[in-house]
This record gives structure tokens, sequence and C-alpha cells, in this order.
């Protein structure tokens, strides 16, 4: 029997997760409702964690598959048991991003990546951590069939350098500043169209603490719409 401590939710009680060593933050909810206005089939999250962004985004893409990848078997074994959790299928491969061998590519490719810089600790999972994040980047692009969708979420100290490294691949590429208390972005949502040489969107951005995302489970473009109404 599920004790009241031992799960917490995301999106308004859409998703259920078990409390473990990485517990996902808004960061991952905010880039799946940015990430789920894309019509996609198949999806990639380059660096699954505990399966917070995996997750959320198939509430807002039914039907899609998703894969997951993780260079650490112990969050994919809780991403494993989430899944389960939520009654979802994700396929998962323990592999590192920069030296995984595929010839695989996705509709939409999306990373929550290692922004984390200065001394390893526990409360970061062992994941990758003062990670290449051009190169984390670049690797993710490369998994994108051609006029695929990249999208990310990541902080807004990194941002100038991450931008830089999807515009090399992408057009169309669309960013959206997050605010917390600050009158400055904390973090950056990006999303970029793979070969596709549109013009670049800066939108004036929104609050990390939007209600309408991360409690009524809406989309950033549908509660973009909902705000504007």
């Amino acid at each position: 029997m599920l004790e009241k401590q031992d799960i917490f939710t995301l999106m308004g009680g859409a998703v259920r997760m078990w409390r473990g060593g990485y517990n996902p933050t808004c960061d991952a909810v905010l880039l799946a409702a940015f990430a789920g206005a894309c019509r996609a089939k198949t999806i990639l999250d380059v660096g699954v964690g505990s399966g917070g962004v995996a997750l959320c985004i198939m509430q807002h893409i039914a039907g899609a598959r998703i894969t997951g990848i993780d260079n650490s078997a112990q969050m994919l074994d809780q991403c494993a048991r989430n899944a389960e959790l939520n009654n979802c299928d994700i396929e998962l491969i323990n592999a590192d991003i920069f030296s995984w061998r595929t010839a695989q590519t996705f509709d939409l490719v999306v990373t929550n990546p290692p922004y984390f810089r200065g001394t390893p600790s526990i409360k970061h999972g062992h994941a990758h951590q003062n990670a290449d994040i051009q190169n984390w980047i670049r690797r993710s692009i490369a998994r994108v069939r051609p006029h695929g969708t990249f999208c990310t979420i990541i902080d807004a100290a990194v941002a100038a350098e991450c931008i830089a490294v999807i515009n090399e691949h992408c057009g169309g590429i669309y960013i959206m500043p997050l605010f917390g208390a600050r009158d400055t972005a904390e973090r950056v949502l990006i999303r970029g169209c793979v070969g596709s040489r549109g013009n670049t969107i800066i939108h004036s951005g929104i609050s990390m603490n939007c209600d309408a995302v991360l409690r009524d489970g809406l989309t950033i473009a549908d509660a973009l719409s909902k705000l504007n109404a």
C-alpha cells in the first residue's frame, strides 16, 4: 500500500513519482509543456534521469513512443519504477550521450542538460557534472531527424553558448525566458527545427511559477492563449 510520503505528483497530480535520490523540479514540467505543442511520434529524452520530463511529455503528446538515455543505471532504475507507477512504457538505454553510437533519429529530442558546475555532490544524482554543455547539445541535436525538433531548458548563465550551438544546426529558433523572483531570467527554454532556415523569435517570457502549466497541466502554448484571452 502506497504511503502519502512515498510519492509526490507533478502537473496537478497527472504524473506520480516515487521519492528518490533525485526528484524532478519545475524545470521538467516546463520543458515538457514547451515541447508538448510539437507533433511527434518518436521522442528521445537525453539524460532522462528519473523520468520527470518524459512522463510529463506523455501527458501532452498521446501515443508517442518515448526513449530515454542516461549513463546512470541507478537513475534508469528509478525511471523504470516511475514509468510503472504511471502505467507508461519508456524504452530505457544505459549509455553516455557522448559515446552512444546509433543511426536512429527521432521526431523530437528533448534534454534538461547537466548545466551544474562546481564540486560534484549527491544532490545532483551523480549524473554528468561539469559536462561539456556545447557537446551535449550538439550530440543531442544529432539524434533529431531532418526537419524534426530539438527542445531544451537551460540555466540563463549558459544560454549564449547553447544558443550558438543550436544555431549551427537549427532554424526557426524560439527562445522563451523564464523568470523567478528576480527581474532577470533564471532559465531559458529553446526550441529549434533541424535543417530549417526560419527566423529566430524571442518571446517576452513567463513566470517559472506559472500555475496554468505547473498545476493545471497545460502546454505553454495553451497557457499563453489562456492568459491572453
